[in-house]
């Protein structure tokens, strides 16, 4: 995946492994009879302090770069209103990219949105190793082992991950107030787009304004490979950067899921080419 780099003068040193002994994941405990759980691959900013901030100033780690604005805060709303299970990324995408293959080479970003990010610019192959051993391993194995405890329950559970994207790229407005991602299985997509477009004012789309075909990814590990139902919501981040933000757009998926998760046809195994 990563091809050894040998360091410059410039190199920071390699960190020693974080010794709080604190998850690389935050787990909400919910009942698995709902038949959904949720996810949110990029909930936080922060990184170990044996990393150093990764070399950058702390103001980075404010920036859509560094985590989804606003994302944890709906699924920790969104979790409770429910009662179901949460699983949420505790470490930064700048440290490792929950969100992406084991064989992506965007994993650990070296350059984000302009930002050069030191500490990740002259690691080697052991060094990318050990984070995906102690952050990114832990996370997916905490969602295979609550996925397969309702499977065992017979009642293999939807997913929904949770994302937020920035309201302007490149110049260019984005004019969507929340986007659903999705690759092969339209069950749980075709449903939040339908209770998303009979919402008064709320602009909605597909696969904008990234793919959900990305081999490898969170959903696609995880919902396309076993059959189970699965799909992304994009929140605009300036939807959800305030506290009135935060509980309206929780409010409104809590209404919408609850009222989804009713309907039937989305707790069992099917698999699409």
């Amino acid at each position: 995946m990563f091809e050894s780099v040998h360091p410059s003068n410039e190199a920071l040193p390699t960190p020693a492994p974080d010794k709080t002994g604190e998850l690389p994941y935050e787990y909400i405990r919910g009942d698995l009879e709902k038949g959904l759980v949720i996810l949110c691959d990029h909930a936080s900013n922060k990184v170990p302090d044996t990393y150093n901030h990764l070399g950058l100033p702390p103001a980075q780690f404010e920036r859509h770069i560094a985590y989804d604005i606003g994302a944890g805060q709906v699924v920790r709303q969104l979790a409770e209103n429910l009662g179901v299970p949460a699983i949420l990324g505790r470490y930064s995408r700048l440290l490792i990219d929950l969100n992406r293959g084991i064989d992506d080479p965007t994993m650990i970003m070296k350059l984000s949105d302009g930002a050069v990010i030191p500490g990740n610019c002259h690691i080697d192959q052991e060094e990318a190793q050990a984070r995906i051993a102690r952050y990114y391993r832990p996370y997916h194995r905490k969602v295979d082992d609550i996925l397969d405890q309702g499977i065992k329950m017979g009642k293999p559970p939807a997913i929904l991950s949770v994302h937020s994207f920035t309201p302007v790229w490149k110049d260019i407005p984005r004019p969507w107030h929340a986007t659903i991602l999705w690759d092969k299985d339209s069950r749980l997509p075709e449903r939040m787009l339908q209770a998303l477009r009979a919402q008064d004012g709320i602009v909605t789309d597909d696969n904008v304004p990234y793919s959900g075909e990305l081999e490898g990814d969170c959903m696609n590990q995880h919902g396309t490979r076993r059959g189970l139902a699965h799909a992304l919501i994009e929140i605009r981040q300036d939807q959800i950067n305030s506290p009135a933000g935060i509980h309206e757009w929780s409010t409104r998926l809590s209404t919408m899921m609850g009222d989804i998760l009713k309907t039937g046809g989305l707790n069992q195994i099917l698999h699409f080419g």
